[in-house]
């Protein structure tokens, strides 16, 4: 949301739609529900996506002021909201004074980052060039000539990060998504999830929860699941699980269920309970929407996923609306479509930075807020619940055997309440199946409600679990049912 006109959305919008995410009053269902804001990289930087620091001590005009920023962090946590910054720490800007004085020769800041006489002809994790000539050296940049690598072996430059880390939280920011966290330390042609990567970022977890103990610490680590649950927790809180945003899409577009259920159980299998970070789609992604190709059904499918499967979940701001977008990166991350206000979506009183994704007319906040059947108040009841359901909320996880192709099922327990999750995957109705749990944590006998979706039967309860039970006589195509089965 832009504040003053220039077409940029900036810290003092997001303060004014803050009782939109969540107004801090838990008797109402009005808002969104959400528990904590991730902004993406808010530092000085000379590109519209921020990756690139030149100062990591102050914001980008664009945005505001430290003084907007301070605000909006104390207005968020009136309403119960946590902030994370995103946090760049493999590279900077080329224009950071850092890089500047090390490319003249500075003694101090000579080996800050890293630096060849000659080019030592590696290649990156994607074929890539990484080394770049300026004057009569080589330095190293894994992802642009633009962002050179910053040194971490070297303790001035951890030093200066910690400083860096202890300035926001001591402003009141709750914790770090870290940027590129598997490339941070290199071992010659090995640029990713070397020892001393992990290392490092042990040592920052560890001292970042010494000065904020209840601060949060997610790492991007885009890679396998064995790979990214290898940084949870000695490394990291948490890492994003991609193979499960992957699993779920592809599901979600063929209507096959079982690589999926393969790619949630080896989730569950590699991660400590509730630590990784499910999402449909994020920033460097087409929009889910987009994927889905604007299928309402399967967007309200995929919502019940992210808001009752395990893990922390994640919301990329306009997925809750159905907004769309496609690559190149600027179009999936247009104005946030407020109203259906022609070509400023109510995003702004000015030209918008970026023009608005089509659809607007339709898929926006203003329209969407008091259609009961919409999108929006998809999401809403769905984060409500979670709240409000211990089992969804943190529980853990059994995969349920469903007895189709089509249908995914898990059950979800905390104490003595469980709630089952059954998800159709197909358009059409599914009628031959049965859902079976050997052992679990169910007892003897439960009744049944249902949270969504139409009235459930109660299944016969043997060892905790069940055999053959069908909830419904017919699972409605793209159909969704989440059952409370707690003890009573």
């Amino acid at each position: 949301m832009d504040s003053d006109g220039d077409g940029i959305g900036d810290f003092n919008g997001i303060t004014s739609k803050l009782d939109y995410l969540n107004d801090g009053d838990p008797s109402t269902t009005t808002d969104l529900g959400v528990t904590g804001i991730w902004l993406m990289p808010i530092f000085v930087s000379p590109s519209y996506h921020g990756y690139d620091v030149i100062d990591y001590t102050d914001v980008n005009p664009d945005y505001g002021t430290l003084d907007d920023l301070r605000n909006l962090v104390n207005e968020a946590h009136k309403r119960g909201i946590a902030v994370i910054l995103d946090f760049p720490i493999n590279h900077t800007s080329q224009y950071n004074p850092w890089f500047q004085k090390s490319q003249a020769g500075d003694a101090e800041y000579t080996d800050w980052y890293i630096w060849s006489d000659t080019d030592p002809g590696t290649r990156g994790p994607w074929g890539e060039k990484v080394w770049y000539r300026t004057g009569d050296h080589y330095y190293f940049a894994l992802f642009a000539s633009n962002m050179p690598d910053l040194n971490l072996r070297n303790d001035d430059v951890t030093s200066e990060l910690y400083d860096i880390a202890d300035f926001w939280l001591a402003l009141g920011v709750d914790g770090f998504r870290l940027d590129a966290a598997q490339h941070l330390i290199e071992d010659g042609s090995i640029m990713e999830n070397t020892p001393e990567t992990k290392q490092w970022l042990a040592a920052f977890d560890e001292h970042i929860h010494e000065v904020a103990p209840d601060s949060f610490i997610i790492g991007e680590v885009w890679n396998s699941t064995d790979v990214s649950a290898s940084y949870v927790p000695e490394s990291v809180d948490s890492t994003f699980e991609f193979d499960l945003s992957d699993a779920w899409l592809q599901a979600a577009k063929d209507g096959h269920a079982p690589p999926f259920d393969e790619a949630l159980a080896t989730a569950l299998a590699d991660y400590p309970v509730d630590s990784f970070g499910t999402f449909l789609t994020n920033h460097d992604m087409n929009r889910v929407m987009s994927q889905l190709a604007a299928n309402i059904d399967l967007a309200e499918l995929s919502a019940t996923w992210l808001l009752t499967g395990p893990g922390i979940p994640f919301l990329y701001y306009g997925e809750e609306v159905g907004l769309r977008g496609i690559k190149p990166d600027p179009q999936i991350r247009t104005p946030m479509p407020w109203t259906s206000e022609k070509g400023r979506v109510g995003f702004t009183t000015g030209v918008p930075w970026e023009l608005p994704w089509t659809g607007y007319d339709t898929f926006n906040v203003a329209d969407e807020t008091g259609d009961p059947d919409s999108l929006l108040s998809t999401y809403r009841t769905l984060i409500h619940l979670r709240e409000a359901t211990p089992a969804l909320d943190h529980g853990t996880t059994m995969l349920v055997e469903a007895g189709s192709e089509h249908l995914v099922s898990y059950l979800r327990s905390e104490g003595t309440g469980h709630v089952l999750v059954v998800l159709n995957l197909s358009k059409d109705p599914v009628s031959d199946y049965g859902l079976t749990l050997t052992s679990g944590p169910l007892a003897d006998a439960v009744k049944t409600e249902s949270l969504v979706g139409p009235n459930a039967s109660t299944p016969e309860v043997t060892d905790g679990g069940f055999n053959g039970y069908r909830p419904v006589g017919s699972v409605a195509g793209y159909g969704r049912l989440v059952i409370d089965l707690s003890d009573r």
